[in-house]
């Protein structure tokens, strides 16, 4: 009898030897369950790197930076393994505290909440912080906002770039992913930039007369645009929520312009939700593919993770993997002068 179609491919016990991370991540490709999806992530984005002119955007959810991911995503952003990345407003905030000098302390979850508020300490799950000092970076960010024209309309990215900017002109961490992002030309978009304390910074300076005004439909045509000028797009999502859907949706806002798309190239996620709650962070890669947000043929891999696991193992094996070819690697360059993006590709450079 004829071998199965379903049998080409045995797995392979992981045998404990002294071998790099990313041996490490090839050999749990060829095992089971989610050891297999986080090295079948790990192959998929160094193939993506590999891609000509293919632009790579990552949606970032969850409190990543006070759990000390920041520096992570910023290296993806200064090695150009991700060329925009759409994140929430409070991940932005708490980068921009840890590149001036703020603190995130290892806590605990199982502590009295009451005591910690009369001490002026805020919980991040294991997570605290000292709220007078966040405070201090809302002034900060109030202060920023008093530097901006007040006449006329901001998109996110023009917002986080000019932020970068001035916080690079401050002295910030060049570690700072808001920093990195200006530094080396990576468009930073907030889709919901007024749910954070980035917010927060802004009301307090609109109630002092200085009104900044974000534009989040301008948001949605300059994202659109970036698509509009790729040839090929792919996706990585850290959790779900609303980056995900913001970069989701240009495939079909391209469709309805008419352009011919076949939604995103590829597609990675790492995120601890599950499909069956009908929610978009834990929704199936498939489901994408109904809506033409995801193409059919798209190789697609979901991690059913805990980001703070997958990341740390994830970098430092794309790190030791993509090494050799980053340099080759053709990235977007973004000119924003005119009235519309202009896009290239081009070798790995600062901006």
């Amino acid at each position: 009898m004829a071998k199965s179609k379903f049998l080409k491919r045995p797995t392979a016990p992981i045998e404990v030897a002294d071998r790099s991370i990313a041996e490490l991540t090839e050999a749990m490709a060829s095992t089971g369950f989610q050891g297999r999806k986080l090295g079948e992530s790990v192959e998929t984005w160094a193939h993506m790197l590999k891609e000509d002119e293919l632009t790579i955007f990552m949606g970032l959810t969850g409190a990543m930076c006070p759990a000390g991911m920041r520096k992570i995503i910023a290296y993806f952003i200064q090695n150009r393994m991700i060329d925009c990345l759409v994140s929430t407003g409070a991940n932005m905030f708490h980068d921009v505290h840890e590149s001036l000098g703020g603190k995130h302390y290892v806590g605990s979850h199982a502590v009295d909440d009451e005591t910690l508020f009369k001490e002026g300490v805020d919980r991040i799950y294991d997570v605290f912080a000292v709220e007078e000092q966040f405070r201090g970076t809302d002034r900060l960010i109030a202060g920023f906002g008093e530097t901006l024209e007040h006449d006329r309309p901001y998109s996110s990215r023009e917002f986080m770039f000019l932020l970068g900017k001035w916080l690079h002109e401050k002295g910030a961490d060049h570690d700072s992913i808001v920093v990195s992002a200006y530094v080396h030309n990576v468009p930073i978009f907030v889709p919901a930039l007024c749910d954070s304390s980035i917010g927060i910074g802004l009301m307090v300076a609109r109630r002092s007369g200085n009104v900044v005004n974000v534009d989040q439909m301008k948001d949605v045509d300059e994202i659109t645009q970036i698509v509009e000028n790729s040839k090929k797009t792919g996706v990585i999502y850290v959790g779900g929520g609303v980056p995900k859907n913001f970069i989701q949706q240009t495939e079909v806002i391209a469709s309805i312009l008419g352009l011919p798309i076949q939604g995103h190239s590829y597609a990675i996620q790492y995120t601890t939700d599950a499909p069956h709650w009908g929610g978009l962070s834990g929704c199936t890669f498939e489901e994408a593919v109904s809506w033409g947000k995801i193409a059919a043929v798209a190789p697609k891999v979901q991690v059913f993770v805990d980001a703070t696991i997958a990341l740390p193992i994830v970098s430092h094996a794309l790190a030791q993997k993509a090494g050799p070819y980053l340099k080759k690697r053709k990235a977007p360059r973004y000119d924003w002068a005119g009235d519309r993006l202009k896009m290239k590709y081009a070798l790995n450079s600062k901006r």
